[in-house]
């Protein structure tokens, strides 16, 4: 079975109970067993931002998720590459009259690159470009 690729929404809403997807993530991913995952430091790097001002406990648990997302061996994470920061590049370029960030970029072009099309996210950007949503 194909992996699913873990959206930066997926990691938010995982470790933040006040979270209004939080419910859902959480009854989903109970449902999921042992499906692997694929995400990207890109991602991680975004999870960790949208927390950078919530506080230092806040900060230390997103922390520590990353850590677990990075140990867990059913999470492939992808590393930084430059060749990975331009294929993000060029669709970023090519689609000008979106307003898809380059990490949303990155992982469609992850995505297509894998042969994946399930995403673990809300983002409608994802849809735009073909992929499935699993929270809409």
């Amino acid at each position: 079975m194909r992996p699913l690729f873990a959206d930066t929404f997926y990691w938010i809403a995982l470790l933040h109970r006040r979270d209004a997807w939080y419910r859902r993530v959480v009854a989903l991913s109970r449902t999921l067993g042992t499906r692997r995952f694929l995400t990207t430091e890109w991602v991680l790097a975004e999870f960790l931002g949208f927390y950078s001002a919530a506080g230092e406990v806040t900060r230390q648990c997103a922390a520590a998720k990353t850590r677990e997302i990075l140990q867990d061996p059913r999470i492939q994470v992808l590393s930084p590459s430059q060749a990975l920061f331009l294929d993000g590049l060029a669709l970023y370029e090519a689609r000008l009259d979106k307003q898809y960030s380059l990490t949303d970029c990155i992982s469609m072009h992850v995505l297509r690159r894998e042969g994946l099309t399930d995403v673990l996210t809300n983002d409608h950007h994802f849809t735009q470009e073909g992929f499935r949503i699993l929270f809409g």
